[in-house]
């Protein structure tokens, strides 16, 4: 059971990634979601967007500690570390 947990806490953080990602480019840009994807790739600022995405991981990390789900919290940071480096190679 732990380790669903685990893997839970990570789909919930690339979930809140994706969705923050939405968030900025509906609200800051003129741009559609895919069309914004492809206009920041081609301008080499897509990695600027994941991070900017990832800012709500950080609530979901607070709210499932509020809630004592420790290992949902770790996979929100395993979510992170990964989207880290993928953001490195972006």
């Amino acid at each position: 059971m732990n380790k669903i947990d685990l893997l839970y806490g990570f789909l919930i953080g690339i979930i809140a990634t994706v969705l923050g990602s939405y968030l900025f480019l509906a609200m800051f840009t003129d741009y559609g979601f895919i069309e914004g994807i492809q206009i920041m790739k081609s301008r080499n600022q897509l990695g600027k967007i994941i991070t900017l995405g990832a800012i709500l991981n950080l609530a979901m990390f607070f709210i499932l500690l509020k809630v004592n789900r420790e290992l949902m919290a770790r996979g929100v940071i395993l979510a992170l570390i990964i989207l880290t480096i993928i953001t490195l190679f972006v």
